[in-house]
């Protein structure tokens, strides 16, 4: 069965990282996704995760026809995702006003780090950047140390690809009842602010300081965090419950009676190396056979390469291979219309055919230096 998606088409003008990670799921769950490259600029390569799934073509946005080439697939989209600064797309003559003269019913999505507004909109950024004027870097890391990135997973991919997907869906939803379509704002620093909602309520209710790396799930809490193990590689523990926590001890023959309390945090620095020096005795996959069948919440920290190969992630297809590069398959999980990733590629004008160009306006356009 066709994805959830299924039917959708979405017009895709190239950027880095977050647009491409939203129309990637878009084309996972079963959108038709043509992807426009921006002529003399480097474009994604095929074996990139984020690329997959897509159509595409070169068009030169600066072209005398170029825009126009993008406002005949708004013609027939029912999606536009564009990762311009603010006011970049109306200069091209593509912005949401014009392509909603064009086609009412279109969801524009625009990506950007700082949003559409306000003081910083027009200003550069990266995922650090935005996630720090967030609120969202400062509680992660250890205690008397810098604030450490977590890779550009919360600013880049979880705060911005991801929410703008939602969005877009949340648009499409809507659409339906309304039948008209409307501009999807998703700002980095946005999505990384709406993911800490969960650390604002717990410093309201007086269960989080301000002090990193010394609360409960900030790897400030000794059964909440990672280990060291006999060689050189980690495992992960989360046994906040005590009757975890007393399958953990179990695992490590460590005696109860003999230790600190759980959360007696006077007693954390005691009880921390008391575990530590446990899980040094032992190799990594040591404890994972040991801890295997409890519910002890201890795990291995594996590569991603090494999660590929997981008998839990391979039992669920979590990985796929395509073009040699295995990679995440698609999330989430449907009964019915399960998502898939398209291999069935497709570059160059002959790619517009799709989209109700004849073969003489591609070989005009062409000519014209419009699309390459």
């Amino acid at each position: 069965m066709p994805g959830p998606l299924h039917g959708v088409r979405v017009v895709e003008i190239a950027s880095a990282a977050p647009g491409p990670f939203a129309c990637m799921v878009l084309a996972d769950l079963g959108a038709q996704v043509l992807r426009v490259d921006r002529a003399n600029k480097r474009r994604a390569q095929p074996h990139d995760p984020l690329a997959r799934g897509r159509r595409t073509v070169s068009v030169d946005l600066k072209a005398p026809d170029g825009p126009a080439v993008v406002k005949r697939l708004v013609n027939r989209a029912d999606v536009l995702v564009e990762g311009f600064r603010p006011g970049v797309a109306e200069r091209l003559g593509i912005g949401p006003d014009d392509c909603h003269a064009l086609n009412p019913r279109l969801i524009y999505g625009r990506m950007t780090g700082w949003g559409q507004t306000g003081p910083l909109a027009d200003r550069a950024g990266h995922d650090i950047n935005y996630i720090a004027l967030a609120g969202a870097l400062e509680p992660i890391g250890p205690a008397d140390q810098p604030p450490v990135p977590p890779l550009n997973l919360l600013g880049d991919f979880g705060g911005g690809g991801l929410l703008l997907a939602f969005g877009i869906v949340a648009a499409l939803y809507e659409r339906e009842r309304s039948g008209r379509g409307q501009v999807v704002d998703a700002a980095m620093v946005d999505g990384a602010a709406l993911l800490t909602a969960w650390l604002h309520g717990q410093r309201a209710a007086g269960y989080w300081t301000a002090d990193r790396g010394r609360n409960l799930l900030d790897g400030g809490a000794p059964f909440y965090t990672t280990y060291r193990t006999a060689d050189g590689k980690y495992v992960s523990v989360g046994a906040l419950e005590r009757r975890f926590y007393a399958q953990l001890l179990a695992g490590l023959q460590l005696d109860p009676e003999q230790l600190p309390a759980q959360y007696d945090q006077s007693g954390w620095p005691q009880l921390r190396e008391e575990i530590a020096a446990a899980f040094r005795r032992r190799t990594r996959d040591e404890w994972e056979e040991i801890f295997a069948g409890t519910d002890a919440c201890v795990t291995p920290v594996l590569t991603p390469e090494e999660a590929a190969e997981h008998p839990h992630m391979r039992a669920r297809d979590a990985f796929v291979e395509i073009d040699g590069v295995r990679q995440p398959a698609p999330a989430p999980r449907f009964s019915r219309t399960p998502g898939a990733v398209d291999e069935q590629r497709s570059a160059g004008v002959a790619t517009l055919a799709d989209w109700g160009f004849t073969q003489d306006e591609l070989s005009e356009l062409h000519e014209k230096g419009a699309v390459a």
